[in-house]
Formats: C-alpha cells, structure tokens, sequence
C-alpha cells in the first residue's frame, strides 16, 4: 500500500553500531495487511536490548536492522481489520513482541500467553510468518499487527509510556504473576533501567517490603526515592548474603553479567521463596550446588515481557497509583550518542529518544 510518508530510521549495518555508528536511511516496512497499524513515532525508549542486537550479542543480527522496542506515536493508518478500537488519531504504543500465530489451537495464543508463543515476531530484527522483516523504533514510523499495538492512557505522558512498554511490563509481570503484594517481601538486584521498575511496580502492587539490591552504594538515595524500604550494597559489606539471609520472598534479578554471586542471591530467600531471572545475558549463568533450592524448597525460574492483557493491566494499575519512571529524553537525530551513554550506564534510569518533527 502506498503512503505519503516514507520509513526512515537509524540503521545497523554491523556490529560496529553499538558504538554509536549507526546510519539514517530508507527501508521497506512489512507488507500492508488489514490487521496493521502504522504509527508516527514520536518516543522510542532505549532497552538493553538495542545493544545486544546492534552488537550481534546474543545472536548474529540481520543487517541492516533499525532497533527500538519502546514506541509511542499517533496512529496514522489502521486497517479494516485491526483490534483494539484503534482509530486514525488515537495515541498508541507497541513493545517488545509485534505479532505471533494467534491461531486457536496454539495453546499459548488461546490462554493469553501470547508472548511464549512459539511463532513469536519479535518488534523489530526478525521475520513475520510471510517472510517480511521487523523494524523497530529508532525511525519515523512503524508498521505491524494491530494484537500487539495499545492505546495510551491519556494521564501518562508519552516518554514515560514508551519504557514501560517493554522494560516496565518485563518487571510488572513476574511481580504480578509471582505473587508481589500486602505481606509480600520483594528484592530486586540491579538498579538500572529495569530494576527501577522493579521498585516502582513492586511498591505499586502493594509489597510489605521493597529491597533494592546493587554492588556499589551509589544509588542508595534513589532507591529510597523510587520506593525502597532497604538497600543492599553487596561491595560495602562482605557477609551481606549472610547478613540478609532469608529476608525475602520473592528476588528478581535484572542484571546481565554472567559472573552474577546467584549462589548468594539465592542466600536471601526464605523459605518456599522464588527467584526469577529477567536480564539476559549474552554468556552461560554460573553453576550453583543444588542444596541452594533443596534446602528451603526454593524455586528458580525466568520470564519474558508480558501478554498484550498484562501491558494493558499494567497501563491501568500506572495510571491507578500515579506510577513516574525516571527518564532521560535524548533528541531522536542524537541517537548514535545516545546508545554509547547507554553503554556506559550513564541513563538515570532510561533514555527515550524524542522524534522533535512528530512530538510537536
């Protein structure tokens, strides 16, 4: 289908654009269907993700690739057959995962898990079932299923909408579905993009105890801040798995370094508790001696952002407890920058890159 706009964006050509060498150029979206939705970016939230994509970190990427998973914009076409009640006009956003088989007898798709589908698209570096290639939101527009594309809440401003889309629902989710809440004690180990998600979500569903977790006390009064009730610098005290042994009932862990203490993170869980591993990183986690769970009947496990149902319970639930991510807005044409401040965990606590053209 043809339209009065053309799909430009930052590209990736090679792995030397994680460091900040990314290029502006066309691309062909997916082909037009009538379940789509094309969007006008003006937010793109900057995700880890990025990073390991654009730097062939976890997988070879398919060069030349456009990266961003955290977009808000304006609908500008919607097919006849898209979902949601999406109208030309209407202020959405789209995350992490961009379509999967929704058919009925794919047992994910029909009990609301659509993000563990095994035909998952993933929003961008990736291929749709006919074959068309996924492009994120370091870009102008964005095209893809309507399933997976949300309408904004008009009481959250869009560059804090974009993060959440991907790192607020990595972290609403395993807190929700892993019990978070009155008489809950929740930890959450690194402080960073995701992690103060963790704080402010976990505080949001109502956790007795929120416990921030990280290796240097350098961000001791931001925890507090983001909703912390104690903080745990494991490189200020020594004995710290020790001193804080079975505090906690619930750890999710953001941090991506395989070298993680787990064995001593696992320390901290009471008894019946559970650990749950949401950053990714791009080598083998550590081994660990299996009396870590026996012991107290613990339980490990992992999760992935979330199903569309829990993204629109998490907007609710935003706008219910008046939920404020930290952000940092970069201006979109800054891009290249932006990725390589990224790197150096310089965000305090998430970029979102602003298209200035489309956010007047």
């Amino acid at each position: 289908m043809s339209t009065d706009y053309r799909f430009e964006g930052w590209m990736g050509l090679d792995p030397s654009a994680a460091e900040g060498n990314m290029k502006w150029q066309g691309y062909e979206p997916k082909g037009w269907q009538e379940t789509d939705v094309d969007i006008k970016i003006t937010h793109c939230g900057i995700c880890g993700s990025d990073l390991h994509t654009l730097r062939s970190g976890w997988k070879p990427a398919i060069y030349p690739c456009c990266v961003g998973h955290e977009i808000v914009g304006y609908a500008v076409q919607v097919g006849s057959q898209a979902e949601g009640g999406i109208k030309v006009g209407d202020r959405v956003g789209v995350g992490a995962q961009s379509s999967s088989c929704l058919k009925r007898e794919c047992e994910e798709c029909a009990n609301g898990v659509e993000n563990h589908c095994v035909a998952t698209t993933n929003t961008y570096d990736d291929k749709y079932a006919n074959g068309d290639k996924s492009y994120g939101g370091y870009a102008n527009y964005w095209r893809g299923p309507s399933h997976f594309v949300f309408k904004i809440p008009e009481q959250i401003a869009s560059e804090d909408a974009a993060p959440m889309l991907c790192a607020g629902i990595t972290l609403y989710s395993p807190l929700k579905r892993n019990g978070c809440g009155p008489g809950k004690k929740v930890g959450i180990i690194g402080i960073g993009g995701l992690g103060h998600f963790g704080l402010l979500y976990a505080k949001a569903l109502g956790a007795e105890k929120v416990v921030a977790i990280s290796r240097k006390a350098t961000k001791r009064d931001d925890a507090l801040r983001l909703g912390a009730d104690e903080y745990i610098s494991t490189d200020e005290d020594p004995k710290w798995a020790e001193h804080h042994a079975r505090s906690v009932d619930l750890l999710i862990s953001t941090i991506s370094q395989p070298n993680m203490p787990l064995e001593q993170y696992l320390q901290l869980l009471r008894v019946h508790g559970t650990f749950i591993q949401v950053g990714a990183p791009e080598d083998r986690m550590p081994a660990f001696y299996a009396f870590a769970l026996i012991t107290k009947g613990v339980k490990m496990g992992g999760s992935s952002i979330g199903s569309p149902a829990e993204i629109r319970e998490m907007l609710d639930l935003t706008v219910k407890k008046n939920v404020k991510p930290w952000i940092n807005a970069r201006p979109l044409k800054e891009a290249n920058q932006a990725v390589v401040d990224m790197a150096a965990n310089k965000a305090r606590y998430r970029y979102v890159l602003v298209n200035e053209a489309h956010a007047t």
